[in-house]
């Protein structure tokens, strides 16, 4: 039986983009995609399936505090130069029994909002990307 203490909370969360800690970072997701092909087989109803490959793609949440995915992104974006990027996750909640990193390699952004705002209303900017590979730096 595990103790409830130990589940990390995602408030311990930080995000590094290129080396830089994105403080007013709120959320970060990102996933790795499983490509399969059927593969046939007699003497059985049900499909089976060949894992053939994967796609990496997730999305940060950002509070709108300043320019920064403008000036990484837009300056670059109207120059015809793709920006890549590296992405380090770290989970370090105090209850848990360590700390989990995992880096994100050859990220490329797939959009750039320009403006979204309303009236009475916090700023958030949400990036979606995708990735070429993954590692693992440190495991819990």
């Amino acid at each position: 039986m595990y103790n409830a203490e130990k589940t990390i909370i995602g408030t311990w969360g930080e995000l590094w983009i290129n080396s830089e800690l994105i403080s007013e970072c709120t959320g970060l997701q990102a996933k790795a995609t499983f490509q399969k092909v059927d593969i046939p087989m007699c003497g059985r109803l049900s499909k089976a399936f060949k894992v053939s490959g994967w796609e990496g793609k997730g999305t940060v949440t950002l509070n709108k505090v300043n320019s920064r995915m403008a000036k990484l992104i837009g300056d670059n974006l109207r120059q015809g130069k793709q920006v890549v990027c590296t992405i380090i996750s770290k989970l370090a909640d105090p209850t848990s029994d360590g700390v989990e990193r995992v880096c994100l390699k050859g990220v490329k952004f797939d959009d750039l909002t320009l403006a979204d705002w309303s009236a009475n209303k916090a700023l958030v900017e949400s990036l979606p990307f995708t990735f070429e590979d993954f590692e693992y730096i440190d495991m819990i």
